[in-house]
């Protein structure tokens, strides 16, 4: 290949980059951040100033890790009236709150900027469709090309840019997913797997019931979390006599309340 050549590439490349960029305007809001709930974290609150007389009505989230953050500790948020500009980077992008200390708070107001590189780096993946909301929401998850194109290559069906969000929010991952299908199943779906991991399905448990007779299927292994029909509840069943119920009848005593 020609330098010529190379070079008209290389810019056409930074062009469509550019062009992807100026689509996603960057977000303005005010932003509070405070101590968190759990050790090790700051509660993020985002105001988007249409609340209709709420306090917040953006972004709340109490648990995002201190280390995700520079430019702001504890002890900065302990000095009242100090000026500071907190900064989260991630691949999504980049939060910036700007603002004063006060009552343990930093208060001010927020800029979110997309990173376009990480736009064309999913597109790569087959991820296609975001905006700056989107992204920031992906920014403050931490949610991150390579864990997606992990996903994307075990071929997982129906796996889309709004559902990554509620797989990153519930750990799934190709571990959890090899977990499952260590088991005998067939690969789950992208909603299949949050359901599993919202209930907290895991493989210990679903061998303790394959130990007692039982062969669930995927949706009964999310029944049988919704409905606590644990080892010890099947074992308490079959002490009173009750030897050959279905997953499906355990769940109707269960719903019933027959076994009190």
């Amino acid at each position: 290949m020609k330098i010529s050549q190379l070079v008209m590439i290389t810019a056409f490349a930074g062009s469509a980059i550019a062009m992807q960029a100026g689509t996603l305007e960057p977000i303005r809001q005010g932003c509070t951040i405070s101590v968190g709930e759990k050790a090790g974290t700051f509660r993020l609150e985002t105001d988007n100033g249409d609340c209709s007389g709420h306090k917040h009505c953006g972004t709340n989230m109490s648990d995002v890790s201190m280390t995700r953050f520079t430019g702001v500790s504890i002890a900065d948020l302990a000095q009242p009236g100090a000026h500071l500009t907190a900064t989260l980077a991630a691949e999504a992008g980049t939060f910036t709150c700007t603002g004063t200390v006060k009552d343990l708070e930093l208060s001010g107001n927020a800029v979110f900027t997309p990173d376009a590189a990480f736009v064309a780096r999913m597109e790569k993946i087959g991820f296609s469709g975001f905006d700056s909301e989107k992204l920031m929401a992906y920014a403050f998850l931490d949610v991150q090309s390579g864990w997606a194109r992990s996903l994307k290559e075990l071929d997982i069906h129906d796996i889309t840019v709004d559902n990554l969000i509620a797989l990153r929010v519930f750990n799934v991952d190709p571990a959890y997913v090899r977990s499952i299908t260590s088991l005998g199943y067939d690969l789950p779906t992208a909603d299949q797997l949050i359901s599993l991991r919202v209930q907290g399905v895991n493989g210990e448990e679903v061998r303790e019931i394959r130990a007692l007779g039982y062969q669930p299927t995927l949706d009964q292994l999310v029944q049988i979390r919704i409905f606590k029909i644990t080892p010890d509840f099947i074992q308490h069943m079959q002490a009173r006599g009750f030897k050959n119920l279905t997953i499906d009848k355990l769940v109707q005593i269960r719903i019933f309340k027959l076994a009190d």
